[in-house]
């Protein structure tokens, strides 16, 4: 169970200088190859597992996780086999 709502979230980022926050669904399965952002990100798993890869790092996120990326940085994602969904706050540059 999420600790947080949705709303509560979405008031801590913006408050926090995110300029937008939403929802990211990902079906089973899915696998994103090295990409970057051109904004900082920080996140909340709420549902599901992840993988995320960043250099030789790798962290297995479940429910309740948090990660945080800042813009540029190569990343890849690989997300469970029910999909995942994270809750991410933005920063534009």
């Amino acid at each position: 169970m999420n600790p947080v709502t949705f709303t509560e979230f979405e008031a801590e980022a913006l408050a926090q200088g995110f300029d937008a926050v939403l929802e990211r669904r990902w079906e089973p399965g899915t696998v994103l190859e090295t990409h970057t952002h051109p904004f900082d990100a920080k996140a909340l798993v709420v549902r599901g597992e992840m993988w995320l890869t960043v250099g030789n790092d790798t962290r297995h996120l479940k429910a309740g996780d948090t990660f945080a990326l800042d813009r540029d940085v190569p990343h890849a994602e690989r997300y469970g086999g029910d999909g995942a969904t994270y809750w991410v706050a933005r920063r534009s540059a």
